[in-house]
């Protein structure tokens, strides 16, 4: 008994052991494919690899899903970038385009008065109270003096005030310490274009029985020969007949918008002048 006590582990592990040897044995003398224990085995086996196939095909689907996220966005990035590159190539080109344009009018200009002139950019604009100035990139090295005239495409943009070595000061035609000689287009009816500010111009010491109407077209009469005769500066935008006094209440519009001013040409000299010279 004593022997049995101290040793039953070991008699039940041989017992065991016995048993399974006995059915080894009678599944190897059968040569059944799939005996008990291979039947046991696959069935304890089958799960645990199903699942490990299933977890082993999510990770790789997942890292697939991954790298082709990963690629996406590293095409997202180029894509946007082109876009961005030809917005800005785009841009430059409708910026050298409407450049080119403005130039060819100003080209054209040159063609209509018999001046020698000198083109220069708008590179400042100061107002100091009522008083407005535009700064330009041309001075007096480029010929630029106080008193010529200065125009663009769409009409008369002011004179000359002051020049520096390489910039300009032009007071523009909506100061009000401008004052121009002008008629009216349709009957030739002579007044003074003088500038209102922010309200553009007025033309003044026009009588009360000249006919003046909205939409009347303002020009530069040539007189006193600092402005060439025809150029345009704007059109009537009211007639008041009822104010009191000898002349008639004339606001203008001017023909040219001053905020989106750019470039400009110099009128340096009448062309017949500069032969002479």
């Amino acid at each position: 008994m004593f022997f049995f006590r101290n040793y039953k582990t070991v008699i039940f592990i041989v017992i065991l052991l016995a048993v399974v040897l006995v059915f080894l044995a009678y599944n190897f003398k059968q040569k059944s494919p799939a005996g008990l224990v291979t039947k046991i085995v696959l069935e304890v086996a089958a799960p645990v690899q199903q699942g490990l196939n299933a977890s082993v095909t999510s990770v790789i689907d997942s890292w697939h899903r991954y790298l082709f996220l990963v690629g996406m966005e590293e095409e997202n990035r180029n894509l946007r970038k082109k876009i961005d590159d030809l917005k800005s190539e785009l841009n430059l080109y409708q910026e050298g385009h409407h450049e080119a344009q403005r130039l060819r009018s100003l080209l054209a200009l040159q063609d209509d008065y018999d001046f020698n002139f000198v083109a220069a950019r708008v590179i400042g604009r100061e107002q100091i109270g009522l008083s407005r100035t535009i700064l330009i990139n041309k001075g007096s090295a480029d010929g630029l003096k106080a008193g010529m005239p200065v125009m663009a495409a769409l009409g008369l943009v002011g004179r000359v005030i002051d020049a520096s070595w390489h910039s300009a000061k032009v007071l523009p035609i909506i100061d009000e310490n401008s004052n121009i000689d002008a008629i009216v287009q349709r009957n030739r009816t002579q007044g003074i274009i003088r500038g209102a500010g922010s309200r553009g111009c007025v033309l003044k010491y026009i009588s009360k029985i000249q006919d003046v109407q909205e939409g009347d077209i303002i020009i530069s009469s040539g007189i006193g020969g600092v402005f060439p005769k025809g150029m345009m500066i704007g059109q009537v935008s009211h007639v008041d007949r009822l104010d009191a006094g000898l002349f008639l209440r004339i606001n203008v519009t001017p023909s040219i918008d001053f905020s989106k001013l750019e470039e400009v040409l110099v009128a340096t000299a009448a062309a017949d002048d500069q032969k002479r010279k």
